[in-house]
């Protein structure tokens, strides 16, 4: 399973998705670093058959109306530090790859459950 994690999340989920076995790039790994655009981030992934990793609603929108990016792993969990961030991934990573391998194309990570969208 491939994922590009947004810029606004941390460059350790990266490295902690790594370690799971899965490939993962980090905005920062772009070609404009953490000023890459949600358009480009979005291209990014659509054509390397990534999920985009966001915490940011605007990519959720431009899902909705655009089917852009194609796939989209929105975490909703508010301000949370990076420690309990990975903590709640720990918890719930393979519901969600179990979610994406069944085929699924949104799915959401409050602090309380996984959640798949329509």
């Amino acid at each position: 399973m491939k994922f590009v994690v947004d810029a606004q999340l941390p460059i350790r989920l990266e490295s902690w998705m790594i370690s799971k076995g899965f490939d993962v790039v980090h905005a920062i790994d772009l070609p404009n670093k953490e000023f890459s655009t949600d358009r480009e981030i979005s291209s990014f992934a659509d054509a390397e058959q990534r999920i985009v990793i966001t915490k940011d609603s605007d990519f959720y929108k431009s899902h909705i109306i655009k089917q852009e990016p194609k796939r989209l792993f929105f975490i909703t969990t508010g301000n949370i530090n990076n420690n309990q961030l990975i903590a709640l991934l720990e918890l719930n990573m393979e519901v969600v790859s179990q979610r994406f391998l069944e085929g699924k194309i949104v799915v959401e990570l409050n602090n309380e459950s996984v959640i798949v969208h329509q």
